[in-house]
């Protein structure tokens, strides 16, 4: 059985008409993206890196294999946050709404991966 897809998209892009898809996977607001804009869009702040991971992502984003490293484990310690993404992609295909410019190295990037190898076991 093939599962449904799980990508990754910057929020700035035109987002699918099927919103109830989309999940924005950022802890912060993206800037200038009005509520209205999001709309049928589901924040799942709680899935997101940590302030503290974040933050020192930034300032060094050569640590890039860290970062993964890091995120991984919060994600492993925090499984109601990526439950529910994984559960629906599991029905349906799944949007990961990020803002960063870097669409590569990226928290949804990430969560994408983490969320196709949980979803299989």
């Amino acid at each position: 059985m093939t599962l449904p897809a799980i990508t990754i998209q910057r929020v700035y892009d035109p987002l699918p008409e099927d919103r109830q898809s989309c999940f924005l996977v950022d802890r912060l607001w993206p800037r200038g993206m009005s509520k209205e804009k999001l709309a049928g869009v589901t924040w799942a702040k709680d899935v997101a890196p940590s302030t503290e991971l974040r933050e020192w992502f930034h300032k060094d984003p050569q640590q890039w294999d860290e970062f993964t490293r890091r995120y991984v484990a919060e994600l492993d310690a925090n499984r109601a946050a990526w439950a529910p993404l994984a559960e629906a992609s599991k029905a349906h295909p799944v949007v990961l709404l990020f803002s960063s410019h870097n669409t590569e190295d990226n928290n949804a990037a990430v969560l994408r991966d983490y969320l196709m190898k949980k979803r299989r076991k």
